[in-house]
């Protein structure tokens, strides 16, 4: 099996990702060259990267590496699990069905929004003085 490459984006994060068969009896997630459960050490964040897998009950049979860049912790784990679900897609498109349903194909398009001028943030104003 060849190198499927897919992308997955969340707020500022980015994360390019390259699913390939697993060549052993476990699979392993490396992301920017380390393990996923050392680079994001929390474990609700390790079970956000897991869920394509575990949906697909198809744990151990792929290997996949990923570079991230950009945003947060969330915001990357978030973009790593929406490119292993493309990447599961080009693989097999019999997954699509599964992983929508799951909400994992679609690309959560909220982001930051801007700071406006005269204003303390986005929407909050400066405190108002009457007198």
């Amino acid at each position: 099996m060849e190198k499927i490459k897919a992308l997955g984006r969340r707020k500022e994060a980015s994360a390019r990702v390259t699913v390939t068969e697993a060549a052993g009896k476990t699979s392993t997630i490396t992301v920017n060259g380390k393990d996923y459960k050392e680079y994001f050490p929390q474990m609700f964040i390790q079970v956000t990267v897991e869920t394509p897998f575990k949906l697909l009950a198809i744990d151990g049979k792929y290997d996949v590496t990923a570079n991230l860049s950009g945003g947060g912790v969330k915001g990357q784990a978030e973009a790593l699990s929406l490119g292993i679900a493309r990447g599961l897609v080009k693989i097999n498109p019999e997954f699509k069905p599964a992983l929508r349903a799951a909400g994992l194909m679609t690309r959560d398009p909220r982001s930051v929004e801007r700071k406006k001028p005269g204003q303390k943030k986005a929407r909050k104003r400066f405190q108002f003085s009457k007198r």
